[in-house]
This record gives C-alpha cells, structure tokens and sequence, in this order.
C-alpha cells in the first residue's frame, strides 16, 4: 500500500481474520488493503478470480497475508462453503465485509424482472447469506464484527435506482435486527453508507453529470475509496465495541 493510502487510524488487527466480499475492485479492493495493512489476513471474495488475485498480490506485496475465494454470493451453498473453508485455513472469522453489489439502473417503469431481481439477489441476498453463514461462527466465539456497506442510495433514495435503493435500505434494515440478534454475544453490526465515491461505477456516469453532483456536496468533491475503508477499520476495530446497529454515513455532508 502506498504512503499516502495508509490509514490515518492506528488499529492493531494482527491475528484477525476478515472476509470481504467484492474485493476485486473499486471500495472492496480499498477495504481488503486496508484490512491487510492493520494486519488482518484477509478472504478475498469475489466472482472474477482474476481481479481478485490482483488484490490478493497486492496485499502481498505490502507484507499481508491474503487468500482468493471465488463465489457466487447469490448461492447459500457457495457462501456457506467459503465461510466454512476460510475459518478452516486460519481458525477464526473475526470480521466480515459485506460489500458486494451490482447496479441495473433505469427507471421503474422501464425496469425488468431481471434488473430488480440481480440486484437485490446481489446486494441484499448476498448480504444476508454472508451474515448468516459467518454469524454462527461468530456466535460460537463469542466475537465478530459485521460491517455492511450500504449507501446513501438507501437513505434518500435516488432517480432510476428503485431497485438498488431497495437493496441497500434493506440492508440497513437487516443490519439494525441482526445487531440486536447478536450483542448478547458480543458481535457488533453496523453498517456504512457512501455516497459519491470515486470508483468505475461513478466514472461510467460521465463528467458533465459529475460536475453536477459536486455541486450538491458540500464537500465539492466526490470521496476516495480509502476513506471508506478507513470508515470500516475503525468500525472492525476493539474501539468500536459499544457501537452496534448504526449506518455511518460518509458522503461529505450530502444527506
């Protein structure tokens, strides 16, 4: 990890496990390198393992330790196997990241089957079954942090994500029960909402509509995906303990 991508949060996540879904690209890939820089070792998951071993080198290269764990996220069986395998290879699962998702954007009354349902299955199944399959182990341990990554879509909603708004509100949602399922044995569960954030998925929207966006934070600039990851150390972190149920919201004052 280069100098400047260092987290400004001093977190000590040696002899942690974490697990992080998307973690080929864009805020997954940002997550799984800052995870790995505080110490973690970290499963990349992923359906590319191409891209995923980019990340997985990448770690590598900095000194981590890293692994690649192809998956569908939509199938039960896959994630349960991965689950069970990465808690196989290094014992424990202390922290799970769940940042999986894909976009179908149009309007409702264009929108297919198809877009709603690869989108939700995606984002918000695929959440869910990753909550499911690492909470038991978590349980067991009596230790975990869960940490889904939402969006501000999710909280205010937005022209032409009905869909995509739907999966992350529902993750948020998912996140405020599951927290209150599981702070009796000391697994914390929150959730982090981005807003604009500088990755392939903004920059396919265009730069005139771009400038637009600027204009409406108040930060006049879109995020980094490192500061979304430094948002989700500290939420992995010991610190972060008595902090269980909540969306943190890191958007530069949009909503």
């Amino acid at each position: 990890m280069s100098e400047e991508n260092k987290p400004p949060i001093i977190v000590d996540l040696h002899d942690q496990t974490a697990l992080v879904t998307g973690a080929s690209r864009g805020i997954g890939k940002a997550i799984a390198l800052t995870l790995a820089a505080a110490g973690a070792k970290v499963a990349c998951v992923a359906r590319n393992a191409d891209k995923l071993a980019e990340t997985a080198d990448a770690i590598r290269s900095a000194g981590g330790t890293a692994e690649v764990f192809p998956c569908d996220v939509t199938s039960g069986e896959s994630v349960d196997k991965v689950v069970d395998d990465v808690v196989e290879k290094w014992g424990k699962l202390q922290i799970l990241v769940n940042n999986a998702g894909v976009t179908r954007d149009t309007l409702s009354p264009r929108m297919s089957d198809d877009d709603w349902d690869t989108v939700i299955n995606t984002n918000l199944r695929g959440a869910f079954l990753f909550v499911r399959a690492a909470s038991r182990q978590m349980m067991t341990q009596r230790y975990g942090r869960i940490i889904n990554i939402a969006s501000v879509s999710g909280l205010i909603g937005n022209p032409g994500q009905s869909n995509y708004s739907a999966s992350k509100a529902g993750m948020i949602g998912m996140t405020r029960t599951v927290a209150k399922e599981l702070a009796g044995r000391k697994v914390t569960v929150n959730a982090v909402a981005p807003g604009f954030i500088e990755t392939e998925m903004t920059a396919a929207m265009g730069d005139s509509i771009l400038e637009e966006v600027k204009k409406r934070i108040p930060a006049k600039r879109l995020g980094k995906a490192e500061e979304i990851a430094w948002a989700v150390l500290f939420l992995a972190s010991p610190a972060a303990a008595y902090i269980t149920g909540q969306t943190l919201t890191v958007d530069g004052g949009l909503v």
